[in-house]
Parts: C-alpha cells; sequence; structure tokens
C-alpha cells in the first residue's frame, strides 16, 4: 500500500456515490490498522465543486471529486487492491489538502 494509491470502495451499497478512496497516508507509516483516506465522489452526484478544495479525477474511466473535508481512517485490511496510483497528481491533492488546513 502507498500513498496516493485509489481503492475501490469495499462496500457495493456506497460504490453509486463513492466509488473509490484516496490513500493519502505517510507511507513511512505502515505499521497501523488503518490508513487516511479521502473518499472519491462520483462527479455528477456530486455538485458544484469548491476551487482547490475537490479536484476532479478520472479513475478507470470514472470522472470523480476528491471529497477532502471528508477525511476519514479507514481500515487497512479492506483496501485490498489498487486501482492506481495518482503520484502525479499530488501537486492538486498537496493543494486540496492545504486548503482544507489553511496552509496555502
Amino acid at each position: 500500500m502507498a500513498r496516493f494509491d485509489v481503492f475501490r470502495h469495499p462496500d457495493a451499497a456506497l460504490r453509486k456515490f463513492t466509488p473509490f478512496l484516496l490513500d493519502i497516508q505517510n507511507d513511512y507509516i505502515s505499521s497501523m490498522d488503518t490508513r487516511v483516506v479521502l473518499p472519491m465522489r462520483t462527479a455528477k452526484l456530486f455538485g458544484p465543486p469548491m476551487r482547490d478544495l475537490n479536484p476532479l479525477f478520472d479513475v478507470d474511466g470514472h470522472p470523480v471529486v476528491l471529497d477532502t473535508p471528508a477525511i476519514a481512517a479507514f481500515p487497512a485490511a479492506e483496501l485490498r487492491h489498487a486501482v492506481l496510483n495518482l503520484r502525479t497528481q499530488s501537486d492538486a491533492i498537496i493543494r486540496a489538502l492545504d486548503t482544507l488546513f489553511g496552509s496555502y
């Protein structure tokens, strides 16, 4: 498991609105039972995104919005197979986190 890995949401009932979870936890903290994630919401169901706070991504052919304020800890055991890694988009992800936490 690596920082910026994207996983399918393990709960099938929640996948319609939240198809993916983005792991944002530091790679050096791997022994914990949880990972810090950001939900990736279906863009057409999300509503108007806020500039910088809710970047838009295409994951596996699905337009999704990063719901940064919904940051959460998620059981690592439920995050099984990464769909892709968004390390190349780290600037947008970190900008969203900076917007949330006031570091910009």
